[in-house]
């Protein structure tokens, strides 16, 4: 099959690109919202990866998450419509439906997002999900929780210069469990989902197996540099204290950044391992191992 990836530079599309170079023939377009532009494709599945990450430093105009995430994918989605092109995969987010959850996240969730990179993404799956789909064609939404693997930044590299430098890991009290999803996950699930045309359309939400606790990401990534590591339960009140000052005097530590290390946001990945028929090949402790060894490098 011929695959056009958009966003194919990125992190996700660099990997997929390997991850699938030997059974397809990849096509990568770098392309931006302009208004009144008019899409021509011809290849036969269209992965739609390019858009605006959400901006932990909230610098970002809200109008970009709009046109990035939005606007863009109702073109390209208008574009499929309009073509002989057959599947469309468009990597949407779980903070489409919510940045807090109580107890687990699944498709049934009432979607309710806060940020304007969530509610531009509801907006792409709202427009998608609104529009029939002719015979012969597929439509898959995936909402991604947080992806790691090998040459991802961000908070989990943090936590890894944080235990490497053999400093204590003072959010010990923050009892938490959350859900990760390892990159060689996400891109087998896309080559599934290419590769069966059984498979319905729909949204489906990925996830790794299991949901571990910050705490216990701190013991990996101690057994990943071969380092005792140490968890100190500093009252929670203070921490958060501390984050509210970072959010003025931008400290490393601030109330997102807090919140995205200490967060309960379990997702559940049984809609898609049915769908598939099949496990995911990477648990959940071995994917984060293999990403914190990569911090090595």
């Amino acid at each position: 099959m011929k695959i056009l990836i958009t966003g194919a530079t990125g992190f996700v599309g660099t990997n997929l690109r390997e991850y699938i170079k030997d059974s397809h023939e990849v096509e990568s377009v770098s392309i931006r919202y302009e208004k009144q532009q008019k899409i021509i494709i011809n290849e036969d599945v269209i992965i739609h990866l390019a858009g605006k990450a959400h901006d932990l430093k909230k610098v970002a105009n809200p109008k970009d998450y709009y046109e990035a995430n939005f606007e863009l994918t109702k073109q390209l989605f208008d574009a499929f419509l309009q073509s002989e092109v057959q599947v469309f995969i468009f990597m949407s987010t779980v903070k489409a439906v919510a940045d807090e959850i109580k107890g687990v996240l699944t498709e049934e969730t009432i979607p309710n997002p806060k940020t304007h990179y969530g509610i531009a993404k509801r907006q792409a799956e709202q427009y998608i999900l609104s529009k029939e789909m002719p015979e012969g064609k597929r439509v898959y939404i995936l909402r991604p929780c947080m992806i790691h693997g090998p040459g991802n930044k961000g908070n989990l590299n943090l936590l890894y210069q944080l235990v490497a430098k053999g400093l204590p890991w003072p959010l010990g009290a923050f009892e938490n469990q959350r859900s990760f999803l390892s990159i060689e996950n996400l891109c087998f699930v896309i080559k599934e989902l290419l590769g069966n045309a059984t498979i319905t359309s729909g949204v489906y939400q990925i996830a790794d197996d299991k949901s571990l606790s910050t705490n216990e990401l701190i013991q990996l990534l101690g057994a990943s540099l071969d380092k005792t590591t140490r968890i100190m339960k500093i009252p929670s009140n203070w921490i958060r204290g501390i984050a509210k000052i970072g959010d003025y005097l931008s400290l490393p530590l601030n109330s997102e950044r807090l919140q995205k290390l200490t967060e309960d946001y379990v997702v559940s990945n049984e809609k898609i391992v049915a769908a598939l028929g099949k496990s995911l090949p990477v648990q959940a402790k071995d994917g984060l191992l293999k990403t914190f060894r990569s911090f090595k490098e």
